[in-house]
């Protein structure tokens, strides 16, 4: 499902316009960027929980050419699955 069909579906299932799922959609999506932006979690229980971690730096390989690289610590985007989720 790309983001028209959620939108479809989600517009279809409340009721209300197009127009007002996709608002509510980018609202969501921005609220989720901006608060792990922040440095917090978005819970969602039964959902699941939308958290930010470091991976730490480390050394690799590029497969292209065999040669070392160094790869700078980071923050990335976890979700970890909650338990409705996961029990489809």
């Amino acid at each position: 499902m790309n983001k028209t069909e959620l939108v479809n579906s989600i517009a279809e299932k409340t009721g209300i316009t197009k127009i007002k799922a996709k608002n509510f959609t980018d609202a969501f999506i921005t609220t989720v960027i901006d608060t792990l932006k922040k440095g917090d979690k978005v819970t969602l229980v039964g959902f699941g929980t939308f958290s930010v971690v470091v991976r730490n730096p480390r050394n690799g390989i590029n497969p292209r050419t065999g040669k070392k690289i160094y790869i700078p610590k980071k923050k990335v985007a976890k979700f970890k699955i909650g338990n409705e989720l996961s029990n489809l």
